[in-house]
């Protein structure tokens, strides 16, 4: 399970490697920040639709169905993604479209045809994620929730930096195709993975099966139900989409900011990213958050803003990687923190969609997000984009401080039942 976790979940960021850096140089030096921040904003809103309808089903499919056998399909699915993007950069269809987004703008035909492939891979990763959140709890028992999520997603943060930093030296020593042969790889062996546990993962209903959207909508009463989960999710809402302004455009940052145009920079940067994610992960699970879960995500989210500031300072790529590290830490601790609440004190039957009410409303704003990255950019410059979303972290935490009051009471105490007994407990 571990291995089929960490595999699944680290793909992606190989992949989205590959293609920010394909579609970052497809432009003339002259354009390149111009012309590259908008088709970067494309690529990003180019599986926002398709992402918010799988994210939508994705928890009553996981509710409904084998979660061993819904993981198996839906991974075929970001295999398809990855396969035709390889296709497709192999094939390089020549041509232009021309689009009224700025003076002179086009898109290549080839780029243009990336963006469904990297929505196909997105929205496989997106129907996994709450099977595979929702299976944790039947391996481990309370208590151990917190250090389980750690290693698991300390495992998929550091396969996505190590697959992140071969992409890199791929990009600078081979082609787009080459870059992407590893992240096809990394989903092949999560389906070899994924066949070989042997264990009951059919969900546990005390109700017959209603439609898929019914069983979709009582995730998110559940959610407004539970007002400090609630909130955990307006909080989640405000600061990814902050985040996706300033990272959509990491890119031109490395190239622009940093005037590294060599694609194993822009690989070391997002691998050091990642690496603290998997540090966040597995540092987090050695303390004792549970009893104060929501306190620590506020103080996090303010660390969080705080480091992402610090990026529009620094020249340096020497600077820079260790402060991204220290960036990524954040999450890493925010994200366990989370799935380990919510796995001790939801119902096994409602979990998947939980968790997948959770990730609508979580990163609804994130396309958006994106595009504002594109016209912040293209306004203020890349310095000014990762200060602005920095500072407004940062000043939103203090916002969380004086109005969250539930979250800020937030927590659980774990103990030694399992996690079905408890959760129904709670």
């Amino acid at each position: 399970m571990i291995g089929a976790g960490a595999l699944q979940m680290g793909a992606p960021a190989s992949v989205l490697v590959v293609l920010l850096f394909a579609v970052t140089l497809a432009y003339p030096a002259d354009v390149r920040v111009a012309y590259g921040a908008y088709a970067l904003t494309l690529l990003g809103l180019s599986s926002a639709l398709p992402t918010f309808v799988a994210a939508f089903f994705s928890g009553a499919l996981a509710d409904r169905y084998d979660r061993g056998r819904w993981m198996r399909v839906v991974n075929l699915i970001s295999i398809l993604g990855v396969t035709a993007a390889a296709a497709d950069l192999i094939v390089a269809p020549a041509g232009r479209l021309s689009l009224p987004l700025a003076g002179g703008f086009y898109l290549p035909v080839w780029v243009a045809l990336l963006y469904p492939c990297w929505a196909t891979v997105v929205v496989g990763a997106t129907l996994f994620r709450p099977a595979f959140n929702a299976s944790i709890p039947r391996l481990v028992t309370a208590p151990d929730l917190g250090r389980a999520n750690g290693l698991i997603y300390a495992a998929s943060a550091v396969a996505g930096a190590v697959a992140t930093i071969a992409v890199g030296i791929l990009l600078t020593v081979g082609t787009e195709a080459d870059a992407l042969a590893l992240s096809f790889a990394m989903f092949f062996g999560t389906q070899v993975a994924l066949l070989r546990i042997d264990l009951d993962l059919s969900v546990r209903r005390s109700s017959p099966p209603r439609s898929v959207a019914k069983e979709a909508a009582e995730g998110f009463a559940y959610l407004w139900r539970r007002r400090e989960l609630f909130e955990v999710t307006v909080a989640a809402l405000v600061v990814n989409f902050l985040s996706a302004v300033a990272l959509v455009e990491l890119g031109l940052y490395v190239g622009s900011w940093l005037g590294l145009t060599q694609g194993i920079w822009y690989g070391a940067m997002v691998a050091a990213s990642t690496l603290g994610v998997a540090v966040g992960f597995a540092l987090v699970s050695q303390f004792r958050f549970e009893p104060r879960a929501g306190s620590a995500i506020i103080g996090l989210t303010a660390a969080m803003g705080v480091s992402l500031l610090a990026l529009g300072v620094v020249r340096s790529i020497w600077l820079a990687l260790p402060v991204i590290f220290v960036y990524g830490m954040m999450p890493g601790m925010i994200m366990t923190i989370f799935l380990a609440t919510v796995q001790a004190t939801v119902p096994d039957a409602m979990l998947g969609r939980v968790f997948s009410a959770d990730e609508v409303g979580s990163y609804a704003l994130v396309p958006f997000g994106q595009t504002a990255g594109g016209i912040l950019t293209s306004a203020t410059g890349v310095q000014g984009t990762y200060l602005i979303a920095g500072s407004s972290i940062a000043v939103f935490a203090l916002v969380m401080v004086a109005g969250f009051g539930a979250l800020r009471r937030l927590g659980f105490h774990p103990h030694a039942e399992e996690p079905a007994a408890a959760a129904a407990a709670s």
